[in-house]
C-alpha cells in the first residue's frame, strides 16, 4: 500500500548545501528582508537538495535543521493571503501554490530518507517512526494550508496520509513517541496523533471556521489528538459520543459510522475522551477561568466557549443541530452582491440620493459619462450595465434557513465570508436576502458557498443619519428593511453599510414610495464583511 514513487537522484544536482554544516552556513546568509525572494530561494534550493545523492542520515539531519527556518518563512509568507476574497487573484494564487510547493518539497525530502531506510540503511533503521511521522506531518500541513485558504485539495493527499498510517500500524510503531519540537514543543508526538489531527481538523467543518479559529484548532489538536483511541471495532453506549470511522483504502477523511460498511480496512476513533475534554473546558470557562489558565491560548472567553460548543457539535454529536432540514435540489438561481446591487435588483432601479435633480445626481452623471445618456429606471438590463451583475448559480441543497450553492462558471465576482448576498431561484418571484456563511474553491475551480438566509422579504430603502437637533447629516445611503416575522419571533431590522451604525442615534429612512420615517437605531445583531444588521424602533 505504501508507494513513495520518487524520481531517482541526479549526481548533476548542485544545491547550495550538501550537509548540515553547509546548510547552517547557507541559512545564516539567507536574506529574509525580501520575503518573496527568500521563499523562492528556499524552494529552488530544497528542490535541488532533494535530487542530490547523499547518505540518508545526513539528509535527515539537514532537513531537521532546515525545518525551523522554513516554518518561519512559510508563516510570514502565508500572511499575504489573510482575508483575501475567493477565488484568489493570479498573484495570490502564485503565493498559495508556492507555499504548497514548499511543504511538498519537505515531504519529498523525508520520503527520500524513508526510502533509504526501507532499502536497508542501517543508520536510519531506528528512525523509521520519526521519518513516517514527518511525512505525515508535511501531508497534514498541505491539507491545513488548503483548509485555511478555502481551497479544496486533491483526494490523493488522503490516500498518501492513510497509506503512511497503515504502514506505521503494520510495523506496530504508530504510537511510538517521536520528538517534534516545532509542533509539539512540550510533549512528544506520534504517527497516530498526527494522522488523527489531520482527520479531526478536516471533520470540524473547516469551511465554516474563520482563519483565527482554524489556527486555534490546529494548536489545540496538537495535544488533543493524543487522547483519541484508534481501534479495529467499536461499541456505542447511549451516553457516549459516537465514534467516527475512516476507511484506510479510501480517498476521504472521517465519516459518520451510519454511512459506512465494515471492511477490514476501517478504523474507528473513540470520541468520548474529546467530548469530555470539550465539555469540561467549556464549563470551566463559564465558571470564570480564563482561556490562558485552560491552555487554550490568548482569546476571548465567550468566543472561546462558543467555539468549543461548536466543535463538540461537529466532532462529538451524531446529528449536529441544524435549524431546519436541508433538501437536495438542482435548481438554478440568480445571485447579486453589495447593498447597492441588491437594492437595484429588488427595486429595478439604481439607488439615488433623494430630492435631487437628475442633472446633479451622482449616479446620473456617472451614466452620462459612461453611456452618453441617463439610463431608464425599472430595467434590469440597464442595472447590469451599471455594474450590478447577476450571476448564475446552481442550488445544490436548501432549507428555510439557508442554501448551498455552486457557481456555474469559473469566472465571476470575488467573494468574502460574511458578505451580503441576495438569491432568486428560477421559480421564485423575489430575492432571499442572506450572508455568505462559508465558501470554498473546488478542485475544478468553481466557487461553492453556504448562504444563511435572513427571515423576511427585504425592502429597499435609503437611510440618512440625523443630528441632535433632528437635522439630517451626511448623505443618504442605500439600505434594506427586513420586516418582522412573527413565525420566527424575529423583529424588524435594518441592513446598513458596515460602519454606518451608531447605537441610539436617530435616522431618517425613505421607502420607494418616498415616505419618511424617523427611527432610533438600537444594537448590532450581525456585523458582516460589508454590512451590519441592526435593530431599530420607530420614533
Amino acid at each position: 500500500m505504501l508507494d513513495l514513487n520518487l524520481e531517482p537522484t541526479d549526481p548533476r544536482a548542485l544545491p547550495a548545501f550538501t550537509d548540515k554544516p553547509s546548510c547552517e552556513t547557507w541559512v545564516q546568509q539567507l536574506q529574509l528582508t525580501n520575503l518573496h525572494q527568500a521563499h523562492g530561494t528556499l524552494r529552488s534550493q530544497l528542490d535541488e537538495f532533494n535530487l542530490y545523492p547523499m547518505s540518508g542520515l545526513e539528509r535527515l539531519n539537514t532537513l531537521e535543521f532546515l525545518s525551523e527556518t522554513l516554518l518561519l518563512v512559510q508563516a510570514d509568507y502565508a500572511k499575504k493571503l489573510i482575508s483575501k476574497k475567493l477565488p484568489f487573484s493570479d498573484d495570490e494564487m502564485t503565493v498559495f501554490v508556492a507555499i504548497i510547493t514548499l511543504w511538498r518539497g519537505m515531504l519529498k525530502g523525508y520520503q527520500r530518507c524513508l526510502e533509504a531506510c526501507l532499502a536497508g540503511d542501517k543508520q536510519l533503521e531506528k528512525s523509521v517512526a520519526l521519518l513516517t511521522q514527518r511525512c505525515l506531518r508535511y501531508i497534514g500541513l498541505q491539507i491545513f494550508e488548503h483548509q485555511r485558504n478555502g481551497y479544496e485539495f486533491d483526494a490523493n493527499l488522503w490516500q498518501q496520509l492513510h497509506a503512511l498510517y497503515f504502514f506505521a500500524e503494520q510495523h506496530k510503531f504508530q504510537q511510538q513517541s517521536v520528538i517534534d519540537a516545532l509542533h509539539s514543543p512540550h510533549h512528544a508526538s506520534s504517527c497516530q496523533s498526527v494522522w488523527v489531527k489531520a482527520l479531526l481538523s478536516s471533520h470540524a467543518h473547516p469551511n465554516e471556521l474563520s482563519r483565527g479559529q482554524l489556527q486555534m484548532l490546529d494548536r489545540w489538536l496538537n495535544e488533543w489528538s493524543k487522547a483519541i483511541e484508534v481501534s479495529l471495532r467499536f461499541t456505542i453506549n447511549a451516553e457516549d459520543a459516537p465514534p467516527l470511522a475512516v476507511d484506510l483504502w479510501s480517498s476521504q477523511g472521517l465519516q459518520n459510522i451510519k454511512l459506512i460498511s465494515s471492511p477490514a480496512e476501517m478504523r474507528y476513533l473513540a470520541m468520548m475522551p474529546l467530548s469530555k475534554l470539550l465539555r469540561v473546558k467549556t464549563i470551566l470557562l463559564q465558571q470564570g477561568q480564563s482561556p490562558q489558565q485552560l491552555e487554550l491560548g490568548d482569546c476571548n472567553s465567550a468566543d472561546c466557549a462558543e467555539f468549543l460548543n461548536k466543535l463538540h457539535q461537529y466532532l462529538c454529536e451524531a446529528n449536529p443541530n441544524r435549524q431546519s432540514e436541508r433538501h437536495t435540489v438542482a435548481q438554478t438561481a440568480d445571485l447579486c452582491f453589495s447593498i447597492e446591487g441588491i437594492y437595484a435588483h429588488i427595486s429595478l432601479k439604481p439607488f439615488r440620493q433623494s430630492n435631487r435633480e437628475v442633472g446633479a445626481d451622482t449616479m446620473s452623471l456617472k451614466q452620462l459619462a459612461s453611456f452618453g445618456r441617463v439610463l431608464s429606471d425599472t430595467n434590469r438590463q440597464k442595472i447590469v450595465e451599471l455594474g450590478f451583475n447577476l450571476e448564475s448559480w446552481l442550488i445544490q441543497n436548501e432549507s428555510i434557513s439557508g442554501a448551498k450553492v455552486l457557481r456555474e462558471e469559473r469566472e465571476g465576482e470575488r467573494i468574502g465570508a460574511h458578505q451580503i448576498v441576495a438569491l432568486q431561484a428560477g421559480d421564485a418571484n423575489g430575492f432571499m436576502l442572506g450572508k455568505v456563511s462559508w465558501l470554498v474553491v473546488t478542485v475544478s475551480g468553481q466557487l461553492r458557498m453556504g448562504i444563511q438566509y435572513f427571515p423576511g422579504r427585504a425592502q429597499p430603502i435609503s437611510i440618512q443619519k440625523m443630528g441632535l437637533n433632528s437635522s439630517l447629516t451626511d448623505k443618504a445611503v442605500a439600505a434594506l428593511l427586513l420586516p418582522a416575522v412573527p413565525a420566527f419571533k424575529t423583529p424588524a431590522s435594518l441592513i446598513v453599510p458596515r460602519d454606518f451604525f451608531q447605537p441610539n442615534h436617530l435616522a431618517d429612512i425613505i421607502g420607494l414610495d418616498e415616505k419618511h420615517q424617523t427611527v432610533k437605531l438600537g444594537f448590532s445583531v450581525i456585523k458582516g464583511f460589508d454590512f451590519e444588521r441592526v435593530s431599530f424602533t420607530l420614533v
